[in-house]
Formats: C-alpha cells, structure tokens, sequence
C-alpha cells in the first residue's frame, strides 16, 4: 500500500517511518482494494501526561474513507492500537460490500407466469 507519512513540527527517524509502513502494509491482508493513505505523526508539548505522541492514519478504499486517531507514549505503542481499529474497520467495510446484492444478479430477477 502507497503511503504518506507526515511528521508534524519534528523529523521522524527513518527507523519509526519503515515500523509504520510494515504495520499498516498488514491491511493488505484483509482487504485488496485499499487505494492508498496518510498518516500523520504529532507531538503534543503542552501535555502533561506521558502519552504525548498522537498519530492519525487515514485509509482510502473505493468510496469510503477509514481513519483512526491514536495517542500513546510511543509512535509504535499507537499504529499497534491504530492498526487494531483499522482492521475491523476494513472487516465491517467488506461485509457490508457483500450484504449488498448486485441489482445485475440473477437470484433478483422476478419471473412472473401468465397463467
């Protein structure tokens, strides 16, 4: 999956940048459809707990947009607990593409007899 990783006010180590892409690549799994994302990184200075660093991903699948906002004392405790959310994100997506019966599909077509 295309991803575009963005660290707001700070650079992020190429190290946290590749843990990210191979966590959030693991969504290819459940679903083959995912066009692309973004993911956000933020440091919140003013905070005065320890679970400063907050990090946003957004997925982009054929109509519809997923996102998860997480905020943990480490970038990879977040996409962990962000990665969780995605997946029954994209699980709850996939069973409503296939509760959808397709207007084209046979088991619709109404036959009526002219007895």
């Amino acid at each position: 999956m295309k991803l575009n990783i963005q660290s707001i006010h700070f650079d992020a180590d190429i190290k946290l940048i590749d843990f990210i892409q191979k966590k959030l690549d693991k969504l290819d799994t459940f679903s083959d459809r995912i066009i692309d994302g973004e993911v956000f990184l933020r440091l919140h200075k003013d905070s005065e707990s320890k679970d400063n660093k907050m990090l946003e991903v957004k997925i982009n699948l054929p109509g519809t947009t997923l996102f998860a906002k997480e905020t943990s004392s480490t970038f990879e405790a977040a996409a962990d607990i962000a990665l969780e959310a995605l997946k029954s994100q994209v699980k709850k997506y996939k069973d409503k593409k296939q509760e959808k019966p397709s207007v084209l599909s046979p088991e619709l077509a109404v036959v009526e007899d002219d007895d």
